[in-house]
């Protein structure tokens, strides 16, 4: 390969932002199984996965720093459960494009029923859910959305979250709705290269 070619590979290096979902990490199954792809199928492309803190103060913290140390080469944004709505403010603040796996939509409402101390069981970090933890995830929720590009990818069975939630908040936005599966997302890897092509819509 020339001086050239190496030189235009390199400036045409792509990155997607994955994040996990609340009480899971970078090394989970749908996180694996993304960069496995891409690494397999689209070698112009980097899959930056972070495991994101527990506390959401210091997750907007590195989020910001993510934002900015990728500008340039970022597409898009994976965003699973907790990190789907997570990718929506990250969408909302870069009016890059992100696809939500069986995304929170309101995921403050639901911390009543967890308040209190918690162990992520991939990292064993401690952190406790306070009213302070629940506002703090609250003051990143994106009210409308219909003007940002998002692909929207929904299970029925899932068993976590309501998806007619999702459903009506991302109606103007592509939208998905699988019959069955669970909050997991049944399938995920047969609906990666739906995912990567629809963020992958920019070009160098």
């Amino acid at each position: 390969m020339s001086t050239d070619k190496v030189a235009d590979t390199e400036q045409c290096k792509k990155t997607i932002l994955y994040l996990h979902g609340f009480l899971s990490s970078n090394q989970s199954a749908k996180a694996v199984e993304t960069i496995n792809y891409v690494k397999e199928h689209h070698s112009d492309i980097d899959i930056i996965a972070p495991l994101l803190p527990s506390r959401p103060d210091e997750v907007v913290k590195l989020l910001n720093v993510l934002l900015k140390q990728y500008r340039t080469s970022l597409i898009g944004f994976i965003g699973s459960s907790l990190g789907g709505y997570f990718a929506t403010w990250c969408a909302a603040q870069t009016s890059k494009p992100a696809v939500l796996i069986n995304p929170a939509v309101k995921p403050y409402a639901l911390l009543d029923d967890y308040m209190g101390w918690h162990q992520n069981p991939y990292t064993k970090d401690e952190f406790e859910v306070t009213a302070d933890f629940k506002q703090k995830i609250k003051s990143l929720e994106v009210e409308s959305v219909a003007e940002l590009k998002i692909l929207a990818l929904l299970q029925t069975k899932d068993e976590t979250l309501d998806y007619k939630e999702a459903e009506a908040k991302f109606a103007a936005n592509e939208l998905e709705v699988i019959e069955g599966g669970n909050h997991a997302f049944e399938h995920y890897s047969d609906y990666l290269p739906q995912i990567i092509k629809f963020l992958n819509s920019s070009t160098c």
